[in-house]
C-alpha cells in the first residue's frame, strides 16, 4: 500500500497498527497502472491483516481497500463480468442449490 506521513489534502488519513497517523495518495490521483498495483498489494495483504493486524490495521485496511475498489469501479462501470462470478452462474455450478 501506498502510505506516507500526514501532509497535503491529496492524500486520505488513516492510522495504522502502533497508532501512528498515516496517509495514502487519493486514489483518483493514481493512473490506472498505479491503482491496478495498489488494489493488488492491498488484496494481497488481505489475509494477513486479517488474521494478525490489530481492530486499528483492519479498520484502517478496510477503508483503503473501499477507497481503492471504489475508484476502480467509477473508472470501469462496464467491466466484465464472469458468468461463473454470478448467482445464477454459481447455482449452474451446483445443482440442487438453492438461494
Amino acid at each position: 500500500m501506498c502510505l506516507r506521513r500526514a501532509g497535503t489534502r491529496t492524500r486520505t488519513e488513516g492510522t495504522d497498527d502502533r497508532g501512528t497517523t498515516m496517509t495514502g495518495v487519493d486514489p483518483g490521483l493514481l493512473d490506472d497502472q498505479q491503482l491496478m498495483k495498489e488494489l493488488e498489494t492491498i488484496h494481497r495483504t488481505r489475509h494477513d491483516t486479517l488474521l494478525y493486524g490489530s481492530n486499528d490495521a483492519l479498520r484502517t485496511h478496510n477503508v483503503r481497500m473501499a477507497q481503492l475498489e471504489g475508484e476502480y469501479l467509477r473508472r470501469h462501470p462496464r467491466r466484465p463480468v464472469a458468468v461463473g462470478r454470478t448467482r445464477s452462474g454459481a447455482r449452474e455450478r451446483q445443482p440442487g442449490c438453492e438461494a
